[in-house]
């Protein structure tokens, strides 16, 4: 599976596209930021960075979009800036026929490191290990990017088969726990642990 993951910002919006094999080991296909000048009229940034998702798109052809669900902050210029590319974003996949997911930032930290509240640099340095990179891709909007793609991918189906999600843990079954990342080595404890949980009584009327 192909996935491209947009955080979505104004002034700059990250773009990351990985390549994820049922193994769900990923490989790093393209990571960019596009930025656009604050002086400039937002409908000239919004158009800049409109044109820099659909050139990504129509480069790499992914098979589905990851996107940043946008969420309350205090600073309502910046949210409104980050729904405003948001929705570009979703608009460039659907005239594509893409599938769109919406993962929060606590959601990706989850997948990525497995604690949803872990700061940029944590997600930055799992990203570079997921991908097997030399250095934490700069800046953290780039990380973030693909991040959401990684997040995407193991979460939904791959292989080409609908309805077949396995979890990062299953599809690893065969791997050893050292070739895993913390968030999956604690997808795998987690459904083991389920596995030995005996089932609930039924109650017979």
């Amino acid at each position: 599976m192909r996935v491209l993951g947009i955080d979505p910002g104004l002034t700059r919006c990250g773009v990351g596209v990985v390549d994820v094999a049922p193994t769900r080991t990923a490989v790093l296909v393209h990571v960019s930021v596009i930025t656009t000048p604050i002086e400039l009229p937002l409908e000239e940034r919004l158009l800049r960075i409109a044109a820099g998702v659909e050139a990504v798109l129509d480069e790499h052809r992914p098979d589905s979009v990851a996107v940043e669900r946008v969420f309350a902050q205090h600073n309502v210029r910046t949210v409104m800036g980050t729904a405003q590319v948001s929705g570009i974003a979703l608009l460039a996949a659907a005239r594509r026929s893409l599938p769109v997911g919406l993962h929060t930032p606590s959601e990706v930290k989850a997948a990525i490191t497995g604690y949803g509240q872990a700061d940029k640099k944590q997600v930055g340095t799992m990203v570079a290990k997921v991908l097997r990179l030399d250095e934490i891709p700069r800046p953290a909007d780039a990380a973030d990017a693909l991040a959401l793609a990684i997040c995407h991918a193991w979460r939904g189906p791959l292989g080409g088969v609908v309805g077949a999600s396995v979890t990062p843990a299953a599809a690893a079954g065969s791997a050893g726990a050292g070739s895993l990342t913390p968030a999956q080595q604690a997808w795998r404890a987690a459904e083991q642990g389920a596995k030995r949980r005996p089932a609930a009584p039924r109650l017979v009327r």
